[in-house]
């Protein structure tokens, strides 16, 4: 390698970590945002599920159904603010007469921020983290319906996160037994026999189909446990 190759890879890895400084003050300015925001809510259900899912398909209806009723019970409905099954929750949130709430991320090929959050509860972040992170602070319960890699990633998040003990124990709920029984078997089946998890960390899940399951399962929870902030 020259010296003038040597010397423009430098540079360039230099402006990259000065970047990388100043990156630092626009992440703490999204969880302070995030925080200030959030913390005067009160009681909080979030609902996951795919971008994808259309008005009108039963896992979008089901979605805002559970929302309202939810809505119904004092909890606000915190979505991820785009399309689909998250337009669906914030949808059912404002039906049920409860705070909508949507936590909005950039990305290349979505997503807008749907027509059904409260205005003064829309927040918009650049980083996957800092949004998880406020997901997983102030909701005190996670409804999965059915999705995508997304929906998977935010599952197994807060299950690992429980499971550890790094935030409090809240309801995680799937709903559609059929499109979620695979993954319970593979679970149970494979997982747990190869002894990778124990019998007990299966019992941190439950699974529903229809919305009054979830609210049942919901209300038992915190029938025996205080509502409060996660970590």
């Amino acid at each position: 390698m020259n010296d003038t190759i040597k010397l423009s890879k430098q540079r360039r890895w230099s402006e990259s970590k000065a970047h990388s400084s100043w990156q630092i003050f626009k992440i703490m300015a999204e969880f302070v945002d995030g925080f200030e925001a959030l913390a005067k809510l009160g009681p909080c259900i979030s609902i996951f599920g795919s971008a994808r899912t259309q008005p009108g398909h039963p896992h979008y209806e089901l979605a805002v159904e559970i929302g309202k009723r939810l809505s119904e019970e004092g909890f606000g409905i915190i979505s991820g603010g785009g399309p689909g099954i998250m337009e669906a929750a914030n949808k059912g949130a404002q039906l049920g007469g409860g705070k909508s709430v949507g936590l909005n991320i950039e990305l290349p090929f979505e997503q807008e921020a749907n027509a059904y959050i409260d205005r003064d509860a829309s927040l918009h972040f650049d980083y996957f983290f800092v949004r998880k992170t406020l997901f997983v602070k102030y909701s005190q319960g996670f409804i999965m319906m059915p999705g995508g890699f997304g929906t998977m990633d935010e599952f197994f998040e807060v299950a690992t996160l429980i499971q550890t003990g790094k935030m409090s124990q809240v309801p995680l709920i799937l709903v559609g037994k059929e499109y979620w029984s695979g993954l319970m078997n593979w679970l149970e089946n494979t997982m747990l026999k190869e002894k990778y998890i124990s019998p007990e960390d299966l019992d941190l899940l439950k699974v529903a189909d229809t919305a009054e399951e979830v609210v049942e399962h919901v209300l038992h929870f915190y029938s025996k446990h205080a509502l409060q902030p996660n970590f």
